[in-house]
């Protein structure tokens, strides 16, 4: 349960938080391998999942966040067989 301040006033929202790449991970990783000229390793796409700044987001924002890019990023705890399967599309 999370509690918002509007106007001076707390609100409480069941909305739970939820970690957010920005920029988008896949983004992220999709310049480092451009840089790089050729696939990243795993070793190397988990550092950069790693160094990657996160915010936090209520989850209906993040939601909307998606929404807005037009594509889904990456799950941090799945990025490598993401990564793999982004590459290949």
């Amino acid at each position: 349960m999370q509690f918002l301040i509007d106007s001076g006033k707390k609100l409480m929202t069941t909305d739970p938080l939820c970690l957010v790449f920005v920029p988008a991970l896949a983004a992220v990783l999709q310049a480092a391998q451009d840089k790089k000229g050729q696939p990243l390793t795993e070793i190397e796409v988990c550092e950069i999942r790693d160094r990657s700044t996160c915010i936090a987001l209520p989850f209906s924002a993040a939601l909307a966040l998606e929404e807005d890019r037009g594509y889904p990023d990456i799950v941090a705890e799945d990025c490598w067989n993401q990564w793999q399967r982004l590459r290949s599309q």
